[in-house]
């Protein structure tokens, strides 16, 4: 009898661990699927539309959509009869937002291979669509549930933006940082990349970059205890960002303080995901430097506000950094940290910039041809333009007079299908 029980509880185990091998693997089979446009087209009339920030605004201007793509912008356009026409009473309209940090690491993303699809919409528009995002970069989140939301998108079982993952991030050898240590469960953290050696860090790369990832995420900066930051071995950023590189992806680093900036600098990291909030150390000079080595900066300056402290004396060091890495040329790309910040609106985010001495082309860069050019999509993203892919936001109020009004969004098209609409 015992034998017996033994050989069904060892059986049970097997088929248990095979199933969810299985599940595992079958996550994996499709990874990035290919674009899929929609058929037929679609009409914005009478609007002010933001070619882009660098040229002038165009009034009462229409926009021909079809199959998915801009085909016409101008005043006379002509417009086929049976066209659907979206509300847009002298609206104003935007290229597709970008956000450059977010995550996909709350809860309610777990199994998101086989949660059903109105669920996931609606946390997609909650966080991401209703504020005008139509593609996001997620900087570090579990890879099958982003690769399986991912999936989900791109096969149209789920209406949402298109998604850059780094998926797993690189830490310092035991360096999670405190947050994640208290919070996550110790069996995850065992599986969080912490190479000990460069070959190591290139090896955990390669395998994140086998896993679907599109960017390297690394903690050159790691806040292992409340005021002790951790920095991650040059030669171990080093390693991981070669290998990011050579498969032709973007490098972005944590710096929280000087030494995780200048590690990220000379490892040769393309975009810093925060900006450094010890700000002790980080001149002009040092942030010439990064400018010097075509890094961007995206400065998450609502998050620091959020979840460390609204004391002024910590804040506004970090937007004194930002202004200056602007005023020297530098680059900046929109992001606000939402899934590890709980907070999802971005009205925080778009006044922080204000008061960094950003005005409204400066922050529609950082939302649209910024981050396009810097993931070499320009081609596709970033303007409204013909042959343009027709990812586009609809505005009730126009953010020239008022940069909160970039929240103000009444519609978000990606690729021509519509992801939200104001109620």
């Amino acid at each position: 009898m015992l034998r017996r029980i033994v050989g069904f509880v060892f059986t049970v185990i097997l088929v248990l661990f095979l199933a969810g091998y299985g599940i595992l693997r079958w996550e994996d089979h499709d990874r990035h699927p290919a674009l899929q446009l929609p058929v037929g087209t679609l009409a914005i009339r009478d609007a002010k539309v933001y070619v882009s920030p660098d040229d002038p605004p165009l009034e009462h201007t229409s926009i021909l959509i079809r199959n998915g793509r801009i085909a016409a912008v101008g005043p006379d356009i002509n417009i086929p009869a049976r066209t659907e026409t979206l509300p847009c009473h002298r609206c104003i309209v935007t290229a597709g937002f970008w956000n450059s940090h977010v995550h996909f690491t709350e809860r309610h993303w777990a199994g998101a291979a086989f949660k059903p699809a109105s669920a996931l919409e609606s946390y997609l528009k909650t966080m991401l669509t209703s504020r005008g995002f139509t593609t996001v970069v997620d900087v570090g989140s579990n890879p099958y549930d982003t690769v399986s939301l991912r999936r989900r998108i791109e096969t149209n079982e789920l209406l949402g933006p298109y998604i850059y993952s780094a998926l797993a991030a690189q830490y310092p050898p035991h360096g999670i940082p405190f947050y994640l240590r208290d919070t996550l469960p110790k069996p995850l953290q065992l599986l969080m990349p912490q190479p000990g050696n460069p070959a190591e860090a290139a090896a955990d790369e390669e395998a994140n970059i086998a896993r679907g990832a599109d960017v390297l995420k690394l903690f050159t900066g790691s806040y292992v205890e409340h005021n002790e930051v951790k920095p991650m071995p040059l030669a171990n950023a080093e390693a991981a960002v070669q290998v990011a590189h050579a498969h032709g992806q973007l490098a972005f680093a944590h710096p929280s303080n000087l030494a995780g900036v200048l590690i990220a600098r000379d490892s040769g990291v393309d975009v810093l995901a925060h900006a450094a909030d010890d700000t002790e150390g980080v001149t002009p000079q040092i942030l010439q430097s990064l400018i010097d080595h075509h890094m961007a900066m995206v400065p998450t300056l609502k998050m620091f506000r959020t979840t460390v402290t609204t004391n002024p004396a910590y804040l506004m060091p970090i937007y004194a950094e930002v202004q200056q890495f602007h005023s020297l040329g530098g680059e900046l790309l929109f992001g606000t940290d939402v899934g590890y910040m709980t907070d999802y609106t971005t009205q925080d985010e778009f006044d922080a910039l204000r008061q960094s001495g950003l005005n409204a082309m400066d922050i529609l860069r950082m939302l649209t041809t910024a981050p396009a050019a810097r993931f070499h999509v320009e081609a596709d993203k970033g303007r409204v333009a013909p042959g343009q892919l027709a990812d586009l936001v609809l505005l009730g109020s126009d953010p020239a007079g008022n940069v909160l009004n970039f929240s103000d969004v009444l519609l978000t098209l990606r690729s021509g299908r519509i992801l939200y609409r104001k109620p």
